[in-house]
């Protein structure tokens, strides 16, 4: 599945527990995973226009743990937690995310989602990013493509490369 332009993105739903997001951007494939990786360069894409982010924690390695907090309009944080399965350099990775609610342990793995993050080389020096969610159950699935998260992946995509093309 590769995107014909940049701006568009396609949301699909491969299985009952997977979400697939893909977006091609308008920006080498080293620049946007560079973007992806970098905790400065994180805080100015993550939170979209929805709010503002206080913490991005990141220890990049297989087995290394992450931690995005954000402040949403001003008014509620929110923040979410995980660990590091795969690193393929301007690749791949694979990695969990947990929500975290008020009971949350801050090191808890429970309810975690997984995610696995692609970078492919597109036509024009653009990158297609595919995120590939598996949720564990249709579900969990539904939820989170009910929250709201599509508006707010959209933003971080635009942000995303917009800010990946100014890196050099």
């Amino acid at each position: 599945m590769s995107q014909a332009s940049s701006g568009t993105m396609d949301i699909t739903f491969p299985r009952d527990e997977e979400i697939l997001i893909s977006r091609t951007l308008n920006a080498p494939r080293h620049l946007v995973y560079r973007a992806w990786t970098t905790p400065e360069l994180v805080k100015k894409w993550w939170p979209g226009r929805r709010g503002e982010m206080t913490v991005a924690e990141m220890d990049f390695r297989v087995g290394g743990a992450w931690r995005y907090v954000m402040v949403a309009h001003g008014e509620f944080e929110v923040a979410f937690h995980g660990t590091y399965r795969e690193i393929v350099r301007n690749e791949r990775i694979v990695n969990t995310e947990v929500m975290e609610m008020p009971d949350t342990p801050p090191d808890s793995e429970e309810g975690a989602v997984v995610n696995t993050v692609t970078f492919e080389e597109a036509d024009g020096g653009a990158t297609t990013v595919r995120i590939r969610t598996n949720a564990g159950s249709r579900e969990v699935r539904d939820m989170i493509a009910q929250s709201g998260m599509e508006g707010g992946v959209r933003e971080q995509f635009e942000i995303l490369e917009e800010l990946a093309a100014t890196l050099t």
